[in-house]
């Protein structure tokens, strides 16, 4: 299983700091999508300019981070499934469980790089388009720095009950999406080894990246 196209150093960047916009606390559930990505972009940069251990690319620490800070605000079974396809349907609750597992541990391992390249860098976040009472959004948004924009669009949903607000489910970085790339390398181990063939793959991978 070949990397993914979109993980050069610029792209992984931005993925991060789409990512990160959706660091909030359980307060702003009610805030509308847009502002709730424009506040906590710009509350995520300047923690990663002010954490010495971030800009000293202490890669356990800043695992550490995003593991915190952000996969809670993640649909992260929703991602998994849509990643997997449709061989989700057929997978054992204990397979499920795994995948979701080693998916998690390769997107922070993959993405805590990229805090270490943010410097000087704004997001803009574009006018949003839809209704009040969506529960599901498109927000598009471009990343400024040196060079040129970075285009940054992720898809939200509004999750109701305990914990409730709005959660990333895809991620678009200069027009590809996240989901349906993995989507396309995950087809690929399936086809060839089938679903305990991926979660393997996926181990492995991620051992590999621990040693790094």
């Amino acid at each position: 299983m070949t990397p993914a196209p979109l993980l050069t150093r610029r792209h992984l960047l931005g993925l991060f700091l789409s990512v990160s916009a959706c660091v909030a606390p359980a307060w702003a559930a009610d805030e509308a999508p847009d502002a709730f990505v424009r506040r906590f972009t710009g509350e995520m940069v300047e923690l990663v300019r002010n954490d010495k251990m971030i800009k000293a690319g202490d890669m356990n620490y800043i695992a550490s981070v995003v593991d915190a800070r952000v996969l809670p605000h993640l649909n992260f079974q929703r991602m998994t499934a849509a990643a997997v396809g449709p061989a989700w349907r057929q997978t054992t609750p204990e397979q499920k469980s795994r995948l979701q597992e080693e998916f998690k541990i390769l997107l922070v391992r993959t993405y805590s790089g990229a805090l270490t390249q943010i410097s000087d860098q704004t997001v803009t976040v574009k006018p949003l388009r839809g209704a009040a009472t969506d529960t599901e959004v498109l927000v598009r948004s471009e990343l400024k720095g040196r060079g040129d924009p970075i285009q940054l669009d992720y898809r939200l949903e509004k999750t109701p009950g305990q914990g409730a607000g709005w959660k990333i489910y895809n991620l678009n970085v200069m027009g590809i999406w996240l989901i349906d790339t993995y989507r396309s390398q995950f087809a690929e181990e399936i086809n060839a080894k089938g679903i305990d063939g991926l979660i393997n793959t996926l181990a492995e991978r991620n051992r590999s990246n621990a040693k790094k």
